[in-house]
């Protein structure tokens, strides 16, 4: 049965860093493209990032380039989201993700309706 769990959500200022986990269970790392949506109120479920081990590659939105950063430990099943320079407009719920291992996953990799299994997700909140 697979299973995603979040945690490191908080409360931080502008500028801030948090790192987010995700604890999956049910299936290897190696095997599925894990990621991380986030939905603010009022606003629509966006991509975020996205690590596929099997392909060796990292993504992210545009919005987070340069700021955020995925990694995967495969012994622990977990994965990671790294978040610097935090602004408020990264207030969010943020959910872990996980689908079918699938070729050309880059073209993919935003489509919410991709991924299978999601998490119960983590609040997020940047704010003086």
């Amino acid at each position: 049965q697979v299973q995603l769990v979040e945690s490191g959500g908080g409360l931080v200022q502008p500028g801030g860093s948090l790192t987010l986990s995700c604890v999956v269970s049910g299936f290897r790392l190696a095997n599925r493209p894990v990621g991380w949506f986030r939905q603010a109120p009022g606003k629509e479920r966006e991509a975020v990032s996205c690590i596929s081990r099997s392909a060796g590659s990292t993504y992210y939105a545009d919005s987070v380039k340069g700021r955020f950063t995925i990694s995967g430990e495969n012994l622990k099943n977990t994965v990671y989201l790294q978040m610097n320079g935090l602004k408020p407009e990264d207030t969010a719920v943020y959910y872990c993700v996980t689908a079918p291992r699938t070729a050309t996953w880059g073209a993919f990799w935003k489509d919410s309706t991709r991924y299978d299994y999601w998490g119960q997700g983590t609040q997020v909140t940047v704010s003086s």
